[in-house]
């Protein structure tokens, strides 16, 4: 799925930090004309990329190019990573001589997710630019709640100041490929059961509340209790854990179309059995209740 990150033309790009805590998961596949970059600065994330899934630890550096149909399978609960995105006109621009050539292809060579460990010193310099960048952004909990690059429809990013932003991603672009020049890691990606594979495009495709166990079970050939297991082994989380986040990441879809007035209709539109179903997988999620975190969203 092709996503459109609705910059504006003030913009060569965005930063900010996604924390798990307040930021909406957006399980679905899906890639954009913009490459991006994470930098992991807690706890841990996974991703399915082509088939192969990767988990992502602290002071991770890796990179999506616009051609890598990428999904964020689970984070940890305290998981907070750097997202940063560029656009085309500022690679051709910034990237001229043969060093950085490899940051204007549309996939990397091995088709595998391009990813390195930053040495502690490295790791909090870049840290430390891109903080100074988002302290003159948007609230951190705006954009955390439109995961970005606007879940509501009517967001668009903004930024105090565009020209010092533009500026400052085109350092993090260049230093960051500084870094991750000779290291093409590929040591944590494990390639997927096609039954895990189909399972993921299922859920997908079909909505949340069908896609029960049985169900999924018979679209993919294999028996209820074989899915479950190697499901949990290959992504990393039960299957129960990553339809629930589905749900959630459905329910805020429907949520901010309807409001407060539409709470149990997003709830139920989402997938989920009950509100008391709702309020557990929300609160495990966020770590406090749906009433008192959407009293801030």
């Amino acid at each position: 799925m092709l996503e459109d990150l609705k910059l504006g033309p003030a913009y060569e790009g965005f930063l900010f930090l996604a924390e798990s805590v307040r930021n909406p998961p957006v399980l679905r596949p899906h890639h954009h004309i913009e490459l991006e970059l994470n930098l992991v600065a807690q706890g841990s994330i996974t991703y399915v990329v082509d088939g192969r899934r990767y988990t992502f630890k602290k002071g991770e550096l890796l990179w999506m190019f616009p051609a890598q149909e990428h999904q964020l399978v689970d984070r940890s609960a305290d998981a907070a990573y750097y997202v940063a995105v560029f656009k085309p006109g500022l690679i051709q621009r910034s990237c001229r001589g043969e060093r950085y050539s490899g940051l204007k292809k549309q996939k990397h060579a091995s088709g595998m997710v391009l990813h390195t460990d930053l040495s502690p010193r490295d790791f909090d310099t870049l840290r430390q630019e891109m903080d100074a960048l988002i302290a003159d952004g948007l609230d951190a909990d705006v954009l955390n709640r439109e995961a970005g690059f606007g879940l509501s429809g009517q967001f668009t990013f903004k930024h105090n100041d565009p020209d010092w932003l533009n500026a400052g991603l085109r350092h993090i672009l260049l230093f960051a490929w500084r870094l991750q020049q000779g290291h093409n890691k590929s040591k944590n990606a494990i390639a997927l059961h096609p039954a895990v594979r189909k399972a993921l495009e299922y859920i997908n495709l079909e909505p949340v509340a069908d896609a029960d166990i049985a169900t999924l079970a018979r679209h993919c050939g294999v028996s209820d209790a074989y899915l479950s297991r190697i499901f949990h082994k290959q992504i990393g989380v039960t299957l129960s854990r990553y339809r629930n986040s589905i749900r959630i990441s459905k329910f805020w879809k429907l949520y901010r179309k309807s409001g407060q007035k539409g709470l149990l209709d997003a709830v139920y539109g989402a997938g989920f059995g009950s509100y008391a179903q709702f309020f557990r997988v929300f609160t495990s999620t966020y770590g406090k209740g749906p009433r008192q975190a959407l009293k801030t969203t």
